[in-house]
C-alpha cells in the first residue's frame, strides 16, 4: 500500500492554480485529440492502478472488491469508455434556428471549456466521486485541481500517486491535506467549482464562490424517501431494497433513506426484510465478505445513536473497534425520531406505514431537505405518475433502487438543498463547458430596419417581432 503523502503546503497550492491558469490560456487543453488522448491516459492509469485502488477501498471503507468494480473503478473505467466515444460528437456546435429579426445570418451553439476547475471529493465513493466529474472535465477541454477526502487516507495516497504519474500539475494536480488545504484552495479564483458533501459543507463551499463570483455545481444529499405501496410486487422491492440501501454499509447519498410502506402489507413486507437481510450477509454480517465498514469512529457513534433497541426489526448490533453496525431495520417510526432528522447515511433503515399517498407526500414535505432520489414500488401507472409529479426530487426510481445512477445517458443531481446543476455523460460535459451563443451575419446584404434614422419603421418592427 501506498504511504500517505504529506499536506500540500499553502504556497504549493497558490502555484499550482496559477500554473493552471497559464497553461490554460495556451489552449492546449481544447482539441479533440488532447482531450481524448488525455482521456486514454486516465483510462490505462486507472487500469493500472486498480489492485492498489481495491485494497485502499478495502482499507478505508471495508469495501468488497465487487462492490469496488460496480461503483468505483467499473463504474469510472465505462464512463471514460463511453466518454471517448462520444466526445467528438459533444465537441461539435449545435445549430439552432434564427430568428427572422437577425435574418439574413445562421446561429449555433458553441461549447468552449469553462477554465480551471476545482474538483472536491467526499469519502463515501473516492474513486468514483473524483474521476467522474474530472473525465467531464477533461473531456470539456478543462484543467482541475482535485482534493479528496481526509477521511480516507488511503484512497487519497494511490490517486495521488496515480495522477503524479499521469499528468503535469499544471493540468490536473492533486491536492493532499485536511480542511486547511481545502479552505486554501477555496480561496484562490477558479472558474468553476464541483463539490460532492454534505448540504451542511456545501453552504460553506457556496459562500466561499460567491467571494470570485465563481459558479458551482454542488452535488449534495437529502433523506431518499423509498415508498412501498399496496400493489407492488413485494419480493422483487425487498431485493431492490436491501441491495440498494445496504450497498457500501449505506453511506451512499441515493441509499432509500427511509421507507413508507402501505399499512396492508406492513407485516409482510418487515418480515421480508428481515429474511431477505439474513440470507444475504448470513446470521452475523459481521462475517460476511460483502458488508462493509464505517468511515471513522465519529460517523459509527452518530449512526448507533440512531438506533432505538425497542424498534429493531432485525440488527442493531454495533462494534465500536470495528467501526461496524449491521444492517438495521426499525419499524413504527415516527417523524420525532432522531433518525428522521438527518440523512442517516448509514446500515439503519426506518419504516413507517401510511394508508393514503396524501400521508406520504406530507411526510416528505416535512423533511429538512429535499431529497436528492425518490424510491417508488408500484404497478399502477397512475400512481407512478402521480408520485413523480408529486415529490420534487433530484432523480428518480420505479421499481428499483439506486440504479439509476448507472445510466450515463441520465443526468445526475439535486433539487434545492439536495443540491444544483447535474453530470454524467453528456451532462456531465455540459456541466463543465460553457454554452457559447454565436450569430453569423450575412454580408451579401445588409437589412437597414434597425438603423437610425428611424422614420416610420417601427410598424414593420411590430410586423417581426409579435
Amino acid at each position: 500500500m501506498q504511504k500517505n503523502h504529506p499536506a500540500t503546503p499553502e504556497k504549493d497550492i497558490i502555484d499550482i492554480v496559477a500554473k493552471q491558469h497559464d497553461f490554460f490560456r495556451t489552449g492546449a487543453t481544447r482539441s479533440s485529440q488532447s482531450r481524448i488522448d488525455n482521456l486514454h491516459r486516465l483510462k490505462d492509469a486507472i487500469i493500472r492502478f486498480s489492485q492498489d485502488l481495491n485494497r485502499a477501498l478495502r482499507q478505508d471503507l471495508g469495501k468488497p472488491a465487487f462492490e469496488a468494480y460496480l461503483s468505483e473503478t467499473g463504474f469510472t473505467l465505462h464512463d471514460l469508455s463511453m466518454t471517448i466515444g462520444k466526445v467528438k460528437k459533444w465537441m461539435r456546435p449545435k445549430w439552432v434556428p434564427t430568428s427572422l429579426l437577425t435574418q439574413p445570418g445562421s446561429s449555433r451553439i458553441h461549447y468552449a471549456p469553462l477554465g480551471v476547475n476545482l474538483i472536491i471529493a467526499p469519502y463515501n465513493y473516492p474513486v468514483n466521486l473524483t474521476f467522474s466529474p474530472l473525465i467531464a472535465a477533461i473531456a470539456a477541454g478543462n484543467t482541475a485541481v482535485l482534493k479528496t477526502s481526509e477521511m480516507t487516507p488511503a484512497c487519497s495516497a494511490v490517486i495521488h500517486q496515480l495522477i503524479a504519474e499521469t499528468f503535469p500539475e499544471e493540468y490536473i494536480a492533486h491536492i493532499e491535506g485536511e480542511v486547511k488545504q481545502t479552505t486554501v484552495l477555496l480561496q484562490q479564483k477558479f472558474d468553476h467549482i464541483f463539490f460532492t458533501g454534505s448540504p451542511r459543507v456545501g453552504a460553506i463551499v457556496m459562500s466561499a464562490a460567491a467571494k470570485n463570483l465563481t459558479p458551482v455545481t454542488l452535488e449534495l444529499g437529502g433523506k431518499s424517501p423509498c415508498i412501498v405501496h399496496d400493489d407492488a410486487k413485494l419480493d422483487i422491492a425487498v431485493k431492490r431494497i436491501v441491495n440498494g440501501k445496504f450497498l457500501n454499509a449505506g453511506q451512499t447519498c441515493i441509499a432509500p433513506d427511509y421507507v413508507l410502506v402501505h399499512k396492508a402489507i406492513e407485516e409482510e413486507f418487515l418480515a421480508g426484510l428481515k429474511q431477505r437481510i439474513v440470507s444475504v450477509y448470513g446470521e452475523d454480517p459481521r462475517q460476511s465478505p460483502d458488508f462493509g465498514r464505517i468511515i471513522n469512529g465519529n460517523h459509527w457513534r452518530r449512526i448507533t445513536a440512531m438506533i432505538e433497541a425497542r424498534k429493531v426489526v432485525v440488527g442493531g448490533q454495533s462494534d465500536a473497534d470495528a467501526l461496524y453496525i449491521a444492517p438495521t431495520v426499525l419499524r413504527d417510526v415516527t417523524l420525532d425520531d432522531r433518525v428522521m432528522a438527518e440523512e442517516i447515511f448509514g446500515p439503519v433503515l426506518p419504516v413507517s406505514s401510511y394508508e393514503s399517498l396524501d400521508e406520504v407526500y406530507t411526510i416528505v414535505e416535512r423533511m429538512p431537505h429535499h431529497p436528492l432520489a425518490c424510491y417508488l414500488f408500484s404497478e399502477s401507472r397512475d400512481i407512478q405518475q402521480e408520485v413523480l409529479d408529486k415529490i420534487q426530487s433530484g432523480g428518480a426510481c420505479i421499481n428499483n433502487c439506486v440504479f439509476h445512477i448507472a445510466n450515463h445517458h441520465l443526468p445526475f443531481g439535486g433539487v434545492g438543498e439536495s443540491g444544483m446543476g447535474a453530470y454524467h455523460g453528456l451532462h456531465g460535459f455540459e456541466c463543465f463547458s460553457h454554452k457559447k451563443g454565436v450569430l453569423k451575419s450575412a454580408t451579401w446584404i445588409d437589412v437597414p430596419l434597425t438603423y437610425a434614422p428611424y422614420g416610420d419603421k417601427i410598424k414593420w418592427l411590430k410586423k417581426i417581432m409579435k
